[in-house]
């Protein structure tokens, strides 16, 4: 069992550096049966490819028993030597969705912790049935090709390539493989709390075997969903790149090829230049979606997703609403909005906050710079408490200039589901 089980996920391995082996490879193991059994799996593909394994366990402090969880692992990491880091989660404000706070947590506290050891590849253990119960519950929702795709085999985030290689395998296999080597694992007891969508999903499968419905089904309809939704985003792309432009972060379409173009692929264009625009990771609910293109068509200007749309002149503009970054502050050596960056005499106290009426007041040669007014309004500019230092695209401060981190391809390279 181990041979054949360690073949097919040392092929996936291969598959997923078929460009090239990386020195090190990061492994996300939170004790659980199936991110152990990948650890076991991964260590052994990497022997006999000259790669290094790390690991790393994140502690949210969420539950009693948690640290002394994380320092077993750490002891099992240490006994097939491999070298373990323990990463603390303790900012949960006790507001909000706490299963996506601590998810975002995970991303943030891994992708710092692979950056320190120079990994650009982390690999998570969702299995098989990960996938099939995210179909599952995304069904019951009524998601489309997008949702349907399921949980994606590699996915770049926080500057990482987050890969699965499991995703083929079930969960009841990677267990056995851990009962026939002795080898022990962590049961998270919020596995079996009804009080989580997935665990009720999880139950449920069981049901629905009798219809027919399996783990490997599903799964599958997430496969055949992946190969629909890259067409579908090709076709956006190729759009993209015949009717859009960006400049200073904003996105123009033309909008008589706008709407000139299939509905799918005109409602993925609009998601994606809103998402560009804003930096917001997921897409606008549908409702509100729609309700933005019927504005957009008789000419209204309206704002959503952290967007201001309106339509001049035979063009759609996408731009950055300014009440969605009036209360955005941080110092000039820092990254503003997730997106800009400035460089000049840094001085201590100097803030980035977003222009304002305040500031453009401040500009008399904004006009020459062939920028938005409402672009402007929500550009980044440096202040000295209430003194205005710098605005450089609205044309004031000298010795100081600010870059967009995207670059010109960015938006049109980043239609591609990755």
């Amino acid at each position: 069992m181990r041979v054949n089980l360690q073949n097919r996920v040392s092929g996936v391995f291969d598959e997923l550096f078929a460009a090239g082996l990386p020195e090190r490879v990061g492994v996300a193991v939170s004790g659980g049966g199936d991110s152990v059994a990948l650890l076991q799996l991964a260590v052994s593909w990497a022997r006999d490819r000259d790669v290094q394994i790390f690991a790393a366990t994140v502690d949210h402090g969420l539950r009693p028993g948690a640290r002394e969880e994380a320092v077993q692992v750490g002891e099992m990491c240490m006994a097939i030597g491999v070298q373990h880091e323990i990463l603390e989660w303790r900012g949960w404000d006790k507001s909000g969705n706490l299963q996506d706070a601590a998810r975002k947590a995970r991303i943030s506290l891994l992708g710092n912790w692979a950056k320190t050891h120079q990994i650009s590849d982390v690999a998570t253990g969702h299995t098989q049935d990960d996938q099939a119960e995210t179909v599952l519950i995304r069904l019951g929702r009524g998601s489309g090709v997008d949702g349907l795709s399921g949980i994606p085999a590699t996915r770049m985030d926080a500057n990482v390539r987050w890969i699965r290689p499991l995703l083929e395998t079930g969960r009841e296999e990677l267990r056995q493989l851990l009962r026939t080597e002795g080898i022990n694992w962590i049961e998270d007891p919020s596995n079996d709390d009804r009080r989580f969508e997935r665990v009720k999903a999880r139950q449920a499968m069981t049901v629905l075997e009798d219809l027919g419905i399996t783990r490997k089904g599903l799964s599958e309809t997430a496969g055949r969903m992946t190969k629909v939704r890259h067409v579908l985003d090709e076709n956006t792309q190729i759009a993209a790149k015949n009717l859009a432009k960006t400049e200073f972060g904003d996105v123009f379409l033309s909008f008589k090829e706008f709407f000139n173009l299939a509905e799918e692929t005109r409602r993925r264009l609009l998601i994606h230049a809103l998402n560009w625009v804003s930096g917001a990771e997921y897409p606008p609910r549908s409702v509100p979606l729609a309700e933005l293109e019927t504005s957009v068509l008789i000419g209204k200007t309206s704002t959503l997703h952290g967007c201001m749309i309106m339509v001049r002149d035979g063009v759609i503009i996408i731009t950055r609403e300014y009440k969605s970054v009036s209360a955005s502050i941080c110092k000039t050596t820092e990254i503003w909005d997730n997106r800009w960056l400035f460089s000049g005499p840094h001085v201590p106290g100097y803030t980035v906050q977003a222009l304002g009426e305040t500031g453009l007041k401040l500009c008399p040669d904004w006009r020459d710079t062939g920028m938005l007014r409402t672009s402007l309004l929500a550009s980044p500019s440096v202040w000295n408490e209430k003194e205005l230092v710098a605005a450089p695209l609205a044309g004031y401060g000298t010795g100081w200039s600010v870059e967009m981190l995207q670059s010109a391809n960015h938006f049109y390279s980043t239609i591609i589901s990755h």
